[in-house]
């Protein structure tokens, strides 16, 4: 086997301390251990001294040529099951429905007050009444969950995100109302993250040199989870790549009676260049201070991606998201090969913004680019898609 496929042994070791419970939760330690093309860890539930395989490199998965067919054309013709719709229907190997995507949304104040986002053609920020009807839109469309992102007031923005922490917040003031309004009838995963709070646009706390604090921030990561899964989250999504900040986050809500609430781990989150739409929506573009070097992945790096994963998945995490999405299909793949989770893919900003003005400029059929680019997700392994363009795909695929 290629040297190169593992030839190193990543060991994370985090500790949980869950003053609640009156104790200190033993540490759990991850190994990857080399065993050829494969690798082995202990499971956190298993216990330390079971250790469960898996694939480093995708491509032990994807060795194509001693499962092929040794039939020769014209014996074999691979245009014969491409005939007809129903005969392309049966072969078909990957999926997607309205249960395959995640709605992003953007909460703003006031009543009965939509806010079109200039830079993400078709995307508003809603009032949490009008949110309400967005979300039933979802329900009818057959849409399993929402994710929420609040613009923050600049008046409320501070150096310490403190409105993170406030229960009526925009973000808790969301949850709360879409829940009382739907109950189980749809999920909410809630963003945690300090960027849309704070006055530098920072996703945590900094230093005096403008350094984003690891420990620090998380400490009042555990306290916004905390904030959201009173107001009703469903999931927690801390996408601010802090450190031990999943298993801070976990044993908080076990030690608070919240053990049902998934956390979806933004795993491998990059410092990339797609997101700028985004932080206009939430209000934060103007107001970044340097950049998220020091904390979001390197693009550059595919490797690292598996042990944030790793660790994420160590720590409680239920699934993982990798972000962005079209240009890091590799990694999606790559996640979904090393790791029996669920593993989700977020089409950001930038990416819809493409799609929106190829579409404007005559260059594509939008329908058909919102589709296939769905399904390239689908294909690359991810369970589920959030996806600006989620409505309007899931009544396409429902007509």
């Amino acid at each position: 086997m290629p040297a190169c496929w593992l030839v190193a042994a990543v060991g994370v070791r985090f500790r949980h301390k869950a003053a609640a419970l009156g104790r200190t939760v033993a540490p759990i330690q991850l190994r990857l251990i080399a065993f050829g093309d494969k690798a082995a860890y202990p499971s956190p539930i298993e216990g330390e001294g079971h250790l469960r395989p898996i694939s480093i490199c995708p491509a032990a998965k994807r060795r194509y040529a001693p499962r092929m067919t040794q039939a020769a054309f014209p014996d074999l013709r691979l245009r014969r099951t491409r005939r007809t719709g129903w005969s392309r229907a049966m072969v078909r190997e990957t999926h997607l429905s309205p249960a395959h995507l995640i709605w992003p949304l953007f909460v703003c104040d006031g009543s009965g007050n939509e806010e079109a986002i200039a830079s993400l053609p078709g995307v508003s920020r809603w009032s949490v009444d009008l949110l309400v009807e967005r979300a039933k839109e979802a329900v009818a469309a057959g849409i399993p969950c929402l994710a929420l992102f609040p613009y923050t007031q600049t008046d409320r923005r501070s150096e310490n995100g403190g409105e993170a922490l406030n229960p009526d917040n925009l973000m808790c003031r969301g949850v709360a109302a879409i829940k009382q309004a739907l109950g189980d009838d749809i999920g909410v995963l809630t963003d945690v993250a300090l960027d849309p709070y704070t006055s530098h646009g920072q996703d945590g706390l900094v230093n005096d040199s403008g350094y984003v604090l690891n420990d620090e921030t998380v400490e009042v990561l555990v306290g916004q989870a905390l904030n959201q899964a009173r107001a009703g989250a469903d999931i927690i999504a801390p996408s601010d790549m802090m450190d031990g900040r999943i298993g801070a986050i976990r044993a908080a809500l076990e030690a608070e009676g919240f053990g049902h609430v998934q956390i979806m781990s933004y795993a491998a989150k990059y410092a990339s260049a797609f997101y700028g739409p985004f932080r206009d929506a939430v209000g934060s573009r103007g107001l970044l201070k340097g950049d998220k070097k020091t904390y979001q992945m390197d693009p550059a790096n595919s490797e690292e991606a598996l042990r944030e994963v790793a660790q994420d998945l160590a720590e409680g995490a239920d699934s993982v998201m990798v972000k962005p999405g079209l240009p890091y299909l590799d990694i999606v793949r790559a996640v979904k090969d090393n790791f029996a989770v669920p593993v989700y893919a977020y089409q950001v900003s930038g990416e819809y913004a493409m799609i929106e003005a190829a579409a404007a400029a005559g260059a594509g059929d939008r329908d058909a680019l919102v589709l296939e680019t769905l399904l390239a997700f689908r294909r690359a392994g991810a369970s589920g898609v959030l996806s600006y363009h989620a409505l309007h795909a899931a009544r396409l695929l429902g007509a």
